[in-house]
Formats: structure tokens, C-alpha cells, sequence
């Protein structure tokens, strides 16, 4: 994991060696010590090394945030503390159902993990994360997955949109949901609704400024158009990229052809 980089003041941003996972952690205010730690990634060496940077910081975690229900996004150490660990209720069901799904992805390619400590997430059905720091305001939408929980910090203008406008994936849909298309599309409407975004945080990927922000959703929204019209995709996020994500574009486009 890369060290923790301020893009914007109280705001510090990691990314993992796997699939540039990004780590947030957002500086509180009222107890300055005291941090929200969003989708903490990915290894083990790289979670004990975020510890220590926190603890070298002066910095505790006095409450996180899930973006998502899948197992790269619903990792913790010990070494934390205990947290409260947040996630919209979708998300926590979600997580709770696909519980073994989660294990498995977890020791497949991150094996080390207290298990017991993955996926323990609690339900927030609320417009905004509870913590004494800048407001934290979420919008919720199931583009993606369940309960899929971007954060705004519009003090910052910096959106955390989880699993989303990303630099470097393509839109990832949820197949198994009964609109999988609509839903991603609601995603995107409510991100691009978002008033004042300066930054934005992909899961997985590079940060960008407000002018990339615009053009990753409408990639994304072009990207959607094509598979769904069943018109070859030309995204540029397919150029060169891991074997694992053309599989996967080529598995949404016969989706969709079905």
C-alpha cells in the first residue's frame, strides 16, 4: 500500500497493490484525533501498515464506512480498535446472506484476515454518517450492489463514490439483481446529482478533479448505452486491462444479448 497522501485538507487517500484499492481516512474535528476510515485495504501487511500510520499520525478511528457488501471492501484489523463499522442496511444484509461468498474472496486472494472481523458491519439508515467530524453525507443507491454508499464531504467537495467512476473499470454490474442496468443508471444519476463535487475517490483506481469527475460519468453512461444496444464497447478502461475485467465485459455484453 502506498502511504496516506492529503488530496484535500483532512482528507488522506491510500491505494492498495490489489486492484488500487483505495483506503480513505477523513481527520475529525471536534476530537481531531479521531478519524473516519472508509473501505480499509486490502492485505494484511498492508492494513498493519495503515495501523501504524494512523497511530503514527495521532489518529484513531472513531467510526468507518463500507461503500459496499463485497469482501475487499469489509476488511478490518484489531489493530483499529473497536469502531463502529457502518454500512447502508442493503449493504449489511447483503453482506450478511453472501457471508461465505466473502470468506472465500477473502482467502482466496487477501488470505491472512481474522475472519471473524470481515463483514462485521452495523446498519445506518440515515442521510449522513454519525461521527464528530465534517459532514460525512451519503447517497445510497444498489448500482453496483445492494446498498451501495458513496460519501460526500461537502466541506471538501470530495466524493468517495465507492465502486464507481473509476479510471481504470469499466461499470461492474450486479447480474443478480432484477435491473441491473436501471439500478447502475440510478447510481450515476445520483452521483452526477451531487452539487460541488471538487474531487472524486474511485474503490479502485486514481483520484480526479471535478472536469475527470464529469468525464468518468459519462464513460460510464456511454458504456451502459453500448452493452445494453448490443453495439461493440470502444472504452478506453478495456485497452490493456487485467484479464479478469475483459472476462467480465465480456460476460455483461452476453447478458445482455440473452
Amino acid at each position: 500500500m502506498t502511504s496516506l497522501t492529503e488530496i484535500a485538507p483532512g482528507v488522506l487517500i491510500a491505494a492498495s497493490s490489489f486492484a488500487l484499492t483505495t483506503t480513505t481516512v477523513v481527520i475529525g474535528s471536534a476530537r481531531p484525533d479521531g478519524c473516519l476510515l472508509i473501505d480499509p485495504g486490502v492485505t494484511v501487511a498492508e492494513l498493519t501498515g495503515l495501523a501504524a500510520e494512523l497511530a503514527g499520525r495521532g489518529l484513531t478511528p472513531s467510526v468507518a464506512w463500507s461503500t459496499h457488501p463485497h469482501w475487499d471492501h469489509v476488511l478490518w484489523s484489531a489493530e483499529f480498535g473497536d469502531a463502529p463499522r457502518y454500512a447502508a442496511p442493503a449493504a449489511v444484509t447483503a453482506a450478511e446472506t453472501g457471508r461465505d461468498g466473502i470468506l472465500a474472496g477473502v482467502q482466496r486472494d487477501a488470505p491472512g484476515h481474522d475472519l471473524s472481523l470481515v463483514g462485521r458491519l452495523r446498519p445506518l439508515d440515515a442521510t449522513a454518517i454519525p461521527w464528530h467530524g465534517p459532514q460525512a453525507r451519503l447517497i445510497v443507491h444498489d448500482g453496483h450492489a445492494p446498498g451501495h454508499g458513496a460519501v460526500f464531504l461537502p466541506g471538501t467537495g470530495v466524493l468517495i463514490a465507492g465502486d464507481m467512476c473509476s479510471d481504470v473499470e469499466i461499470p461492474l454490474l450486479d447480474t443478480l439483481a432484477a435491473d441491473p442496468l436501471g439500478d447502475y443508471r440510478t447510481g450515476l444519476e445520483r452521483l452526477a446529482a451531487v452539487p460541488g463535487v471538487r474531487q472524486v475517490i474511485p474503490g479502485h483506481g486514481h483520484a480526479g478533479d471535478a472536469a475527470e469527475f464529469r468525464r468518468r460519468l459519462a464513460l460510464d453512461s456511454a458504456y451502459l448505452d453500448a452493452i445494453a444496444g448490443g453495439s461493440p464497447s470502444r472504452d478506453p478502461r478495456l485497452e490493456g486491462c487485467a484479464d479478469w475485467l475483459r472476462v467480465t465485459h465480456e460476460e455483461q455484453v452476453r447478458y445482455f444479448q440473452r
